[in-house]
């Protein structure tokens, strides 16, 4: 997990693909990971699940996030991906998404310590490449067992793991643990990476100063702010934060990934670009009724128009650069 910095971007479902981890890559992210790929569906075929394993040139590395809970699949999916050209295998123990909770995976490996050794190193054995566990803080709060699992996976041949300082219980919600953090680093000897409300420059330097882990993950606060890697590296660098991006790089950047996004999946990757889109326009005056309206938008032009219309009342100027 070491790598040319230690800002990684977290695989977050319907978000990492390749156009997205490639603003990341471009501004400083040391890693990326795809979104949670379910191992069964790549053993089985799967033609929805196999499209999600693209790499785009210039992306830097990346890693396979993978999810289930049989060992045997989960090691026979990870011996195919260094020919997708991953650079490291990933595997699920944090989602809490309800249906996959419900499968008993995702966060609900961790309430069966024994089971997640078993997958940790029949995927090690199965595969070259370095294998690591991304994990919350427990299931509840009455279940907090991140080192338990953290030694366990160590112990199992894993390469490294992230701890998200949330039990699934929260979700999203509530104030990240960074304690759970700082105790994984002193139980294991392996790379320990943070994750959870490591939404700033400050709060990323704060994190690696109170918990001694080796790297950031930064998620949700990377949406729309593909450059809070390189604000970031420059004030761990520098202890200076440098302005964000002006309204032109900006407008550039989201344009340029609208366009890499149907160029990447078509009528699909549009409509996924509602997401992205609202997430690029926060803050700015008249964001929330344009967020309506992209949210109702069925194509690239009409989005853009609305993006323009919202960020420079539909300047020609701009208008020629966007379509």
């Amino acid at each position: 997990m070491n790598n040319m910095n230690n800002l990684y971007l977290a695989p977050m479902a319907g978000v990492t693909d390749p156009p997205f981890r490639l603003l990341c890559h471009e501004n400083g992210c040391a890693m990326s990971f795809t979104e949670m790929i379910s191992a069964k569906g790549f053993v089985y075929g799967s033609e929805a699940t196999r499209s999600m394993l693209g790499i785009f040139p210039g992306e830097g590395p990346v890693a396979v996030q993978l999810f289930g809970r049989e060992p045997d699949i989960l090691a026979e999916a990870a011996s195919h991906m260094a020919g997708f050209g991953f650079a490291a295998v990933d595997i699920n123990m944090g989602c809490p998404a309800p249906k996959i909770v419900k499968n008993g995976e995702g966060s609900a490996l961790m309430n069966e310590p024994e089971l997640c050794g078993r997958i940790i190193r029949a995927v090690a054995r199965a595969t070259f490449l370095p294998v690591t566990a991304k994990m919350r803080k427990g299931f509840d709060k009455n279940r907090a067992n991140a080192v338990e699992i953290a030694v366990i996976a160590e112990a199992n041949g894993a390469a490294g793991v992230t701890v998200h300082g949330r039990t699934r219980d929260q979700y999203y919600a509530g104030k990240a643990d960074w304690d759970i953090i700082r105790r994984v680093k002193t139980a294991v000897k392996i790379p320990v990476v943070g994750n959870g409300d490591a939404d700033s420059p400050e709060a990323a330097k704060a994190m690696l100063e109170r918990t001694g882990c080796d790297g950031v993950m930064i998620a949700r606060a990377a949406e729309g702010n593909p450059w809070i890697f390189r604000r970031t590296l420059r004030f761990l660098e520098t202890g200076e934060i440098p302005p964000e991006p002006g309204l032109d790089e900006k407008i550039a950047v989201l344009l340029r990934h609208c366009e890499m996004a149907e160029g990447y999946k078509g009528r699909r990757g549009v409509l996924e670009m509602r997401r992205h889109l609202s997430r690029y326009i926060r803050g700015l005056p008249g964001a929330a009724e344009a967020r309506v309206r992209i949210n109702l938008a069925e194509t690239r032009e009409e989005m853009v128009k609305i993006l323009l219309t919202l960020v420079k009342g539909g300047d020609p100027i701009y208008e020629t650069k966007a379509i």
